[in-house]
């Protein structure tokens, strides 16, 4: 299931980080504001329970999240939308994955994984700018799996047919949500229109700037 967000606040701040006049500091800042939004609507249903508060006027009923969350970015241009998830969920943990792409197989090869115990019972938020081919992301999810997650969501900024359909055909429990499902792949797998290469914009390595 992929889930569109189409606030006006996101495709607003969508348009900006889709320019190639956006520099890397203003592409940072957008991915984290962005990331923000989306996460807010993807755990909009996470587990809470009630509790008693005692405000200066009288004792209130509150619910707080009661599930461990644990955020797993895709290395590297995953890190870019780390921010924005801490600073909604600042007691979320941190896993890491890193993967490459086999030049000759096409295939996504592990180099990384580092995941907190947490992952089991908890909700865990793979975050990753672009969903493009899907095979990262499919092999993130088979690696959270393999490690005993049952509760995965995926957040990216940009995705397209193509992915989606792969990570729907091998793990349709796990929801994805977007800002932006964009056309298609080119023959370079880049995602048409897209945001270019997100880990270089990220990171000021880029030729361009």
């Amino acid at each position: 299931m992929a889930v569109l967000i189409d606030h006006p606040c996101v495709q607003h701040k969508l348009a900006i980080i889709r320019n190639v006049d956006t520099g890397h500091k203003r592409f940072r800042e957008l991915a984290t504001e962005i990331t923000k939004f989306i996460c807010y609507e993807a755990l909009k249903n996470i587990k809470t329970k009630v509790v008693k508060v005692q405000t200066p006027v009288a004792e209130a009923t509150c619910r707080k999240i009661d599930t461990d969350v644990v955020v797993v970015p895709i290395l590297r241009a995953g890190v870019g939308m780390l921010e924005g998830i801490l600073e909604l969920v600042p007691t979320a943990r941190v896993g890491f994955v890193g993967l490459y792409r086999d030049e000759e197989t096409k295939k996504p090869v592990t180099y990384y994984e580092r995941f907190p115990p947490q992952i089991k019972g908890g909700t865990c938020i793979i975050i990753d700018p672009m969903l493009a081919t899907g095979g990262s992301t499919v092999a993130t999810i088979d690696m959270l799996k393999e490690h005993g997650a049952d509760s995965i969501v995926v957040i990216c900024i940009v995705t397209c047919p193509e992915g989606i359909a792969l990570v729907e055909s091998k793990h349709p429990d796990v929801p994805i949500y977007a800002a932006a499902i964009d056309d298609r792949l080119d023959e370079k797998k880049y995602i048409v229109p897209g945001l270019g290469d997100a880990g270089d914009r990220l990171f000021g390595t880029s030729h361009k700037e």
